[in-house]
């Protein structure tokens, strides 16, 4: 295509250019195009998918809802889902599969939700199963639930806004006007664009409770009233309320929560009854079977599912001389039946995104409910008005009947007839026209006097209610006498317990892990093994690869703690029980691959330690030694790896581990040497400290090695000896000899 002349366009207008083939396009940058295209769609999935708003719902959840509720689902009979699904394709246009699902997670016969709002007929899956499918929807019937009419209380009596839907045949509610905090009542859980949402389920009575309390006293201690999470499963959560206080604050925190089981003696069973809301039953099968196959759980000889319409049961076999309690401890550890709920209340408040803590929530919640309420009663204060107006009508009209029916008789026009009786009674035009409408069999006194007697009524009716609006307090009276209802109508027991002083599953497993001696190999290559006793005594030579040599060899416990230090200032933290039994005739395990160690990362010295006790001399090539307690490398917590290990500034010549004052001898490349006692050396609290100065050293030397002088070798050694530190040392000819025998 010819280029063709292009006029100027204004400074905001979009550039362009000729592109061969294209001919001439509009040039726009990446962030352009993002903030027009991508934007409305994180916006959409933001606002109008995953996220609940406050009265505890998505768009999906509520469109369905609102459908049932229109199909008369509240008080009828159950009709098939597919009906259900069908007239809420009139609100929602994501297809059938979609709809169904959300009605499936919000059925009773799916456990998903603490107070289920579908009441479900048929097999609708069970939110404990990932294998249990549901039917289909032309299979399985529903209705809602009687606690569904809290949350449509008064929807017609414009308590809530009311919106298009997307083809603008009819309308749907903004938001529902629940009359109980029903946001924090059911789990909620969405993942938006760039942020997400994670609500827990809380027992209804102490929401309402809490809710009612807050109202009263907004300085209320909410851990008194809403005790903690409450599962649709059951289970136990491991109470920490300083953790609780955290989430009930701020709205981010997590829950612990384990299962419940039980012991069957006879049967040498153990029967789980009860799991966390995160996790099914196959994958804790699927875990069990696992570490069984792994050598990591030695006590279970079956695993299988037993559950069947009496509700969820996991059966293990164990073998016999098994600890049951001592065995769930372990699994706890180490599998799904216990875990972990991280909550995030992230909820959307007039369109806005915000992580509140249920405080907050319960606050907006209260303020959302004021609103509804308020609208309620102007509502219905204007019905009441209307009404009055008519009825003051009928008291004129009373006074003369017939002079009413004369003025209807002789009125030639039927036009006239309205005006005309305004202007005999003086009364506006509704009332006339509502006069004009009596059926000729109420034109007598009776009706009319028994009509016009709700007029002192309406009269007191009306001043309630505009005293209402005009008093916050009376409204909040209302909220908590409908909360009140609620607690009597649809309080549940609680499902979820708590296990308080629970005992550390880290102390259990130390306990559970066989403890028996071992003896442990490091080559300078950075091959490990752990061998026992009398697999070493029946072995021959250690298997090495070509060019290696055996670097350390410690006897130590299965359950004693390993810290290999790399040449990058690292040190790697492990287990001795993590490695398996090993025999002389096998390389054993690459430590850089076993522990994952950084790229081109190698190990340099292997630390064996059962309590942290004692310290590290670390001796470097400048002469200088540092002393650092081995407590500095104990971490509450089960970090793997730590940063900083040691000092940087010097090459590391050698670390050795030292329990109480013990001789070092240190050697330079000038054949010069020295042993000084480790008690000369003052702790440094630093991992990464550069230490004193050890050896004083002349020009292009450096210290090259470093080794504990045994008791044998002490008077071989003793001329070598300094008193004060730092010192030159002595020059040693026939140390190399002593070297191979303290080697």
């Amino acid at each position: 295509m010819p280029k063709k002349d292009v006029k100027k366009k204004s400074a905001t207008a979009a550039p362009k250019a000729y592109i061969e083939g294209s001919g001439i396009v509009a040039m726009e940058t990446i962030t352009e195009t993002l903030e027009k295209n991508y934007m409305p769609y994180a916006m959409s999935v933001i606002v109008s998918r995953a996220l609940p708003e406050i009265d505890g719902f998505k768009p999906s959840h509520r469109k369905l809802l609102y459908t049932m509720y229109k199909m008369g689902l509240l008080n009828g009979a159950r009709t098939k889902s597919a009906n259900i699904v069908g007239q809420t394709m009139k609100l929602n246009p994501h297809g059938d599969a979609a709809i169904y699902e959300t009605m499936v997670r919000l059925a009773r016969g799916n456990e998903s939700l603490l107070h289920p709002y579908v009441d479900s007929k048929g097999n609708f899956g069970k939110a404990y199963s990932r294998d249990m499918a549901y039917a289909a929807s032309r299979y399985t019937e529903a209705k809602l639930t009687p606690l569904c009419a809290e949350l449509f209380k008064d929807i017609d009596k414009d308590t809530v806004d009311f919106m298009p839907n997307y083809d603008n045949e009819t309308v749907e509610p903004v938001l529902l006007p629940a009359a109980f905090p029903s946001v924090l009542v059911n789990a909620n859980v969405g993942i938006a664009v760039s942020m997400a949402s994670s609500v827990c389920p809380f027992n209804l009575e102490e929401v309402c409770e809490t809710a009612i309390a807050l109202i009263r006293n907004p300085e209320h201690n909410a851990l008194t009233t809403l005790k903690a999470p409450d599962f649709p499963g059951g289970g136990f959560i491991l109470y920490n309320e300083d953790e609780l206080a955290q989430i009930y604050k701020t709205g981010k925190g997590s829950v612990k929560v384990r299962s419940r089981y039980s012991y069957d003696k006879e049967a040498n069973c153990i029967e789980v009854t009860q799991i966390p809301p995160t996790t099914t039953v196959e994958a804790i099968i699927d875990k069990i079977v696992a570490l069984v196959k792994e050598g990591k759980i030695r006590e279970v000889s079956y695993v299988r599912d037993e559950t069947d319409l009496g509700g969820l049961k996991l059966a293990i076999d164990i073998k016999r001389g098994t600890d049951p309690d001592a065995l769930m401890k372990k699994l706890f550890r180490f599998t799904t039946l216990q875990d972990s709920w991280s909550c995030n209340f992230n909820i959307l408040i007039a369109g806005n995104p915000r992580v509140m803590g249920v405080y907050e929530i319960l606050e907006e919640w209260t303020a959302f409910r004021r609103e509804c309420i308020k609208r309620r009663v102007y509502h219905e204060l204007s019905k009441k008005k209307d009404k009055l107006h008519l009825l003051k009508a009928l008291q004129k009209i009373l006074l003369d009947i017939d002079k009413a029916i004369k003025i209807v008789r002789e009125t030639d026009e039927d036009s006239e007839v309205v005006p005309n009786l305004m202007v005999g009674f003086g009364i506006d035009e509704v009332q006339a026209e509502y006069v004009a409408e009596i059926r000729l069999r109420h034109l007598n006194k009776e009706y009319i006097l028994n009509r016009i007697s709700e007029i002192e009524q309406l009269k007191k009716d009306i001043a309630e209610m505009e005293g209402i609006l005009k008093d916050d307090k009376k409204v909040k009276n209302i909220i908590v006498a409908e909360l009140r209802e609620v607690i009597k109508k649809h309080a549940q027991p609680r499902k979820t317990m708590f296990l308080y002083d629970v005992d550390s599953t880290q102390d259990a497993l130390e306990e559970e892990t066989p403890d028996y001696p071992v003896h442990l190999f490091l080559s300078r290559s950075g091959y490990f093994k752990k061998i026992t006793p009398q697999s070493l005594r029946m072995s021959g030579e250690n298997k090495l690869k070509d060019g290696d040599v055996m670097e350390t060899a410690i006897e130590a416990s299965n359950r004693a703690d390993l810290l290999f230090f790399t040449d990058r200032c690292q040190v790697y933290k492990a287990k001795a029980s993590a490695f398996e039994d090993s025999k002389a005739s096998l390389l054993g395990d690459f430590i850089p691959a076993k522990l994952s160690f950084d790229e081109g990362e190698s190990v340099l010295a292997m630390v064996v330690t059962s309590d942290y006790g004692g310290h590290l001399v670390m001796v470097f090539e400048n002469g200088k030694v540092a002393k650092v307690p081995l407590k500095a490398y104990e971490t509450k917590t089960e970090r793997k790896k730590l940063m900083n290990a040691y000092s940087s500034g010097s090459k590391l010549v050698k670390i050795i581990a030292v329990d109480e004052h013990e001789e070092i001898l240190l050697r330079t490349t000038g054949s010069r040497a020295l042993t000084f006692n480790t008690g000369m050396l003052l702790p440094k609290a630093t991992r990464d400290t550069q230490g004193v100065q050890v050896f004083t050293l002349k020009p292009r030397t450096a210290v090259v090695s470093a080794y504990i002088v045994t008791s044998e070798l002490s008077e071989a050694v003793k001329k070598y000896s300094v008193k004060n530190i730092p010192a030159a040392g002595f020059l040693a000819k026939t140390l190399p000899d002593l070297e191979q025998m303290l080697l």
